[in-house]
């Protein structure tokens, strides 16, 4: 094995073994782990969500197979209508070129160009990830066979009546010029205002000539058609049943009352523009108000309302708000702070608009969907994410899936204008049915992405057209993904999956936390805080990269990414942020390196060695057969359940706490036996823990334990593997991604819980005398006496243990008491455990008056500082300017220098 461990030559060349070897395509065995990637968008890159997500999936994926179960790793992109499009007709626009003017034929072409030059290099970085997916067999939304998949899926639910055209309204992108589905509007919270407008009514009521509404958007008065308030507002309600002459446009509408009216938001009378506001669309309906829209495609006034007629949405608000002022019809304004929904692609503002679009009815889809759920046959993980989905299915309206676009899967609705004749076709219809006209018409609309998306569980796996791809992979096993799709994507699978296969598409469903910034806000290329994935695996390494995402799942809803960034010059010269670095990735690559490291230094000492079982010939071989046996049933546990995280922490913790600090360093004396027999032992052991370490942190860190792994002799993992074939056991041409995961029944065997306690304890006692020299800066081989009192079950294990305590501990005397006849000896430091209390004696080799003077200076450096950070972060004028991760870094200094502050007084009090 090389010296250093270079995982930017490692891996890369591991990613083109494995795919050579086939290792990554579907394999067999018994029970079923099939998972499909959420496709990311054809245009994407990886973010860290991406990185999470694959990760989580990977280390699933990878489990299972060693597991010995059939595995398939669907992997594939979305289309991306929107994006696509978008990105295309800016390249179009950079080349002086129109899509309108190159017409749908051309523009799709040039999609596809687009999509075959530029996209799909996520799926490049997914594999450089590690992941392994069957790249071999990528699967793609507008795929010959998926696309068939899909115009089923519209044609059946079109023809049982669950496919419908309705007018209505939806949100409405004026840049992208298409519809936006609720769930990806983006809210952003702006200051804006309260225009107060003054409308006639047409005859005086109670001596009153007329009522003022409170408007956040005046432009939109030009379609109101009736003024609506609340039953519970006595003023207003006196003007139920009254008219009102609508200024600029001279319409009569009437004055009613309705629940969804605050009587304490502005005047409590408010003005309903049926077309141009959901709210006021349901009020419309409800009381039959005509239907309005001031605004064409572009949010620009229509004909018919004269000088403001062809004004842009915002030119029309500062004309209408100066017409009311003319018109001495303006009563105040007032800023006025309010969500604003915006397009997640061009940031436009949306708008509220009243348009023909094509719907999806829920009711009978909505129902069974709820129930699997309910029922447990689909489980999230965590749990509480299942009331997030029935909250969302009890809410749910039918859904807009028609886009206004033309990249996409085309709605295959054809009408003829002759006859009137209108149906859903699988093929294409060129003549019509019924009265043979050639002037037949299809949709010119897409279908929403989501909808198309729906099918990826089963439509990736040859459903309709060939089915039989779906036996023994469906439904499949997990999907993991993040909350903010519950809504869109995993209730519609299940809906879908439903009325098609009449099986759920996936068992189990894991979402995992939001990555946010270091500060708490969202990552964003715009805030300068977002972190690229391929930079971290290019300064770390995939393995490093992957290893801490997973140590940082929990069960809490976001978690906190630690990077770091400097400010440098950008080519215009102006101050931009790039990444640093990440200490806690810092850290991942340590113990990357720390696995090399080990691993390295026991291969060296491998002289002499022939495969063979593991045997508890020392106190520290049980104790270390013992802590690996519980070790892997609790990973296996972790894994079977999802804790991904409690997995990659704790097998961090056995590796290097336990495997490393302690067992290695242990048995590097027998390793140097002159004795063969005592070496051969050692050696046997060694090699069986760290087998089986490394198969058990290879899901999450895969490159750097298959590159160990390989260099790794036949262990007795290996031979069982093999039914003692030591030739079949051999590792040349075997890859550990294929290797079976240790078998926790098998090594049940060696659990001792006798043996662990009596090894911790004596380990516990060990390390307190070490953190003893290192806090009074004595040397490593000072020996030191002890004396330790413990209660007699404890204490005669200690005394059993005298040697290796006296031995591994540097510890001359020790004397083990259970009662008075062990006291707290001068010029002794103590140390507290929940089983013993022990008195290390360092007498002369410390000063303790200048030890209790410089614990004193630290006390009070630490408590000074601490007291001002304080300070500074209870000062409102500080919170209010300071930056956010500022205040961030106080808060975690104020942590850092409580707990250090508490060490102190510790000591002190010791020493007192």
């Amino acid at each position: 094995m090389p010296k250093n461990y270079d995982p930017s030559t490692v891996e890369p060349q591991l990613v083109e073994k494995w795919i050579d070897a086939g290792c990554y395509q579907r394999s067999k065995g018994v029970g079923d782990c099939t998972v499909t990637i959420p496709p990311p968008n054809v245009t994407g890159i990886l973010h860290m969500g991406h990185a999470m997500d694959d990760t989580i999936q990977d280390a699933i994926v990878r489990y299972n197979r060693m597991r010995g179960r059939s595995t398939r790793w669907i992997i594939g992109c979305d289309h991306a209508g929107i994006s696509t499009q978008t990105k295309v007709d800016k390249k179009l626009k950079s080349e002086g070129k129109s899509r309108l003017e190159m017409g749908r034929e051309q523009f799709v072409d040039a999609c596809w160009d687009w999509t075959h030059e530029y996209g799909g290099t996520i799926v490049k970085q997914i594999k450089r990830m590690g992941c392994s997916g069957d790249f071999a067999d990528q699967k793609f939304t507008l795929d010959k066979d998926y696309a068939w998949a899909v115009r089923k899926v519209f044609c059946d639910w079109y023809h049982d009546g669950l496919i419908y055209r309705g007018k209505r309204i939806v949100n409405w992108c004026p840049s992208c010029n298409t519809a936006i589905s609720d769930d990806e509007a983006e809210y952003k919270d702006e200051t804006g205002h309260l225009w107060y407008l003054q409308y006639p009514l047409k005859e005086p009521v109670n001596g009153i000539d007329h009522i003022t509404v409170a408007t956040t958007r005046p432009e939109t008065m030009l379609g109101d058609t009736g003024i609506a308030v609340s039953a519970d507002d006595e003023y207003a309600s006196q003007f139920v049943g009254a008219t009102v002459v609508l200024p600029i446009v001279g319409r009569e509408i009437p004055v009613f009352s309705d629940w969804h009216v605050d009587a304490g938001f502005g005047t409590g009378f408010v003005k309903v523009t049926p077309a141009h506001d959901p709210n006021d669309y349901a009020m419309g309906q409800a009381h039959d108000l005509p239907q309005v829209n001031i605004f064409d495609e572009n949010a620009v006034v229509v004909d018919g309302y004269g000088e403001f007629s062809g004004m842009g949405r915002d030119e029309a608000r500062d004309a209408v708000v100066a017409w009311f002022e003319g018109h001495g019809l303006l009563e105040k304004v007032e800023e006025h702070e309010h969500s604003v929904m915006h397009c997640y692609r061009c940031d436009t503002k949306l708008e509220p608009w009243l348009s023909e679009q094509w719907f999806v009815a829920v009711d009978k889809l909505k129902g069974p969907a709820t129930e699997v759920v309910k029922s447990g046959a689909v489980r999230f993980h965590p749990e509480r994410w299942e009331q997030t989905y029935l909250t969302w299915m009890d809410n749910l309206k039918d859904w807009c899936i028609s886009r206004q676009l033309w990249w996409g899967h085309r709605i295959p609705v054809f009408t003829c204008p002759d006859c009137g004749w209108e149906d859903a076709c699988m093929d294409d219809v060129d003549v019509c049915p019924v009265c043979g006209s050639r002037h037949v018409t299809q949709d010119p609309d897409v279908l929403d992405t989501w909808f198309s998306s729906q099918l990826w569980p089963f439509a990736t796996q040859g459903w309709p057209l060939h089915e039989e791809e779906m036996e023994g992979h469906y439904p499949t096993k997990v999907l993991v993904t993040a909350r903010d799709i519950i809504a869109l994507w995993v209730a519609r699978m299940v809906m879908s999956s439903l009325y098609f296969t009449d099986r759920i598409p996936f068992d189990d469903v894991v979402i995992y936390a939001t990555i946010l910034a270091k500060d708490g806000s969202r990552m964003s290329k715009s805030k300068g805080n977002g972190v690229d994935p391929m930079i971290l695996i290019e300064k770390y390494g995939a393995d490093a990269m992957r290893h801490n995402l997973l140590t940082l799942m929990t069960n809490n809803q976001d978690v906190k990414f630690d990077a770091e960034f400097k400010e440098v010059k950008g080519e215009d010269g102006k101050k931009v942020k790039v990444f640093e670095k990440s200490p806690r990735t810092e850290q991942a690559k340590g113990f990357v390196t720390k696995i090399w490291n080990a691993s390295r230094f026991l291969l060296m000492n491998m002289d002499g060695y022939e495969p063979g079982a593991p045997v508890a010939e020392t106190a520290e071989d049980a104790w270390m057969l013992s802590r690996l046996a519980k070790m892997v049933a609790q990973d296996t546990e972790w894994m079977e359940g999802y804790q991904l995280g409690d997995y990659a922490r704790e097998t961090q913790a056995f590796f290097w706490g336990e495997l490393c600090d302690w067992y290695i360093e242990l048995c590097k004396g027998r390793l140097q036996s002159d004795d063969p027999a005592v070496r051969l032992g050692a050696q046997r052991n060694l090699v069986f823990v760290l087998d089986a370490s490394l198969r058990l942190l290879h899901p999450g860190m895969p490159f750097v334990t298959e590159a160990v792994w390989d260099q790794m002799p036949v262990s007795a993992l290996d031979l069982a593997e093999f039914d003692g074939d030591e030739d079949a056991a051999q590792h040349d041409g075997r890859f550990l991604m294929e290797a079976a995961w240790p078998d926790p029944e098998a090594l049940a065997q060696y659990v001792n819980d006798e043996a662990e306690y009596d090894f911790d304890l004596a380990r516990r006692l060990i390390a307190g005398v070490r953190s003893i020299r290192a806090r009074y800066r004595l040397s490593p081989r000072q020996v030191l006496d002890v004396d330790v009192k413990a209660a007699p079950y404890d204490a005669q294990r200690l005394l059993a243990q005298g040697d290796f305590v006296r031995s591994v501990g540097c510890v001359g005397e020790l004397l083990v008491g259970t009662g008075e006849e062990v006291g707290k000896p001068a010029g002794s430091v103590t140390i507290v455990d929940p089983a013993f209390e022990a008195y290390v004696k360092v007498g002369d080799l410390v000063d303790f008056a200048a030890e209790k003077k410089r614990l004193e200076k630290d006390l009070a450096k630490a408590e000074k500082e601490l007291n001002g950070t304080k300070k500074t972060l209870a000062n409102p004028g500080f919170l209010a300017k300071a930056a956010p991760e500022v205040v961030a870094t106080k808060t975690a200094r104020v942590d850092e220098l409580e707990e250090t502050v508490k060490r102190l007084a510790a000591q002190l009090a010791d020493l007192a």
